[in-house]
């Protein structure tokens, strides 16, 4: 990404002594946000919210993408593959196909990398990686990941959808992680918008298949798997589910849906 096609809120070069221009306006959304929930309205309502966060030295796509900054890359999805470790497709640009697998694989919380295929000017990757901490924080929220994540110059394009509590928490890590983070945009919609009919137990079950992988493209759980891992029967998720996604439907074609 160059430069000039980066917003204006991916931020500045700060001079010494005085705030960023980042921090200013991560400040000043803040205090908008905590204004905003102060009325009464936070537990009803979703913050839906871009962040660009800096990447920990320690995860190999800060130090990968930072050496090689025209360089763009996307996380499509991820599944769990033992504890502390995971399992995602990457594309990344750049050509012959393959032509990163070695470099990748040097970084000491990879694993194991495999070039799938060449799709556009890259190559898709599957790579088993050591977890980085942002995923403990997802697993005991029990949020699910918004995927694609872009990655590009050391920094990432992280988007969060939660509500307000859980939303504080991944901004808290955040923090800890990049204290330069910035946010990028910025929106809150009340939550009956989004889920109006499911029940408490079908929020759950959508929230649960999210987190494992099974609404990712390419999905990365089977029905099956997905079963035994909730220790429920297959026909029983599939009718459940079924009749989620016939909501949700329902839902997004209604004409009278809000979006505020």
């Amino acid at each position: 990404m160059t430069r000039e096609s980066r917003p204006a809120a991916y931020g500045t070069i700060r001079s010494r002594g005085r705030p960023s221009a980042d921090a200013e306006a991560t400040a000043s959304r803040l205090r908008d946000l905590r204004s905003s929930t102060e009325e009464g309205d936070a537990p009803d309502r979703l913050f839906l919210a871009t962040l660009r966060v800096r990447i920990p030295k320690a995860i190999w796509t800060g130090p990968f993408s930072s050496s090689h900054p025209s360089v763009r890359l996307e996380v499509l999805n991820r599944t769990e593959y033992k504890p502390g470790k995971s399992v995602s497709d990457y594309w990344i640009s750049g050509s012959p196909p393959g032509v990163w697998a070695r470099e990748i694989a040097t970084f000491p919380d990879v694993a194991k990398v495999d070039s799938l295929a060449e799709v556009g000017e890259g190559c898709l990757y599957r790579i088993t990686y050591q977890d980085p901490p942002i995923v403990s924080v997802y697993q005991r929220l029990r949020l699910p990941l918004q995927f694609p994540l872009r990655v590009q110059g050391g920094y990432i394009a992280w988007e969060i959808v939660a509500r307000y509590g859980e939303f504080q928490e991944i901004m808290n890590h955040a923090r800890l992680a990049d204290p330069d983070m910035s946010i990028v945009s910025i929106r809150r919609r009340p939550l009956r918008s989004h889920l109006p009919m499911l029940t408490p137990a079908q929020h759950e079950l959508l929230t649960q298949a999210m987190a494992a992988g099974y609404f990712a493209v390419p999905r990365g759980i089977t029905l099956t798997a997905l079963a035994r891992k909730l220790e429920r029967s297959k026909s029983g998720i599939s009718e459940s589910i079924a009749l989620i996604e016939k909501k949700l439907f329902e839902t997004v074609l209604r004409p009278t849906n809000a979006t505020a």
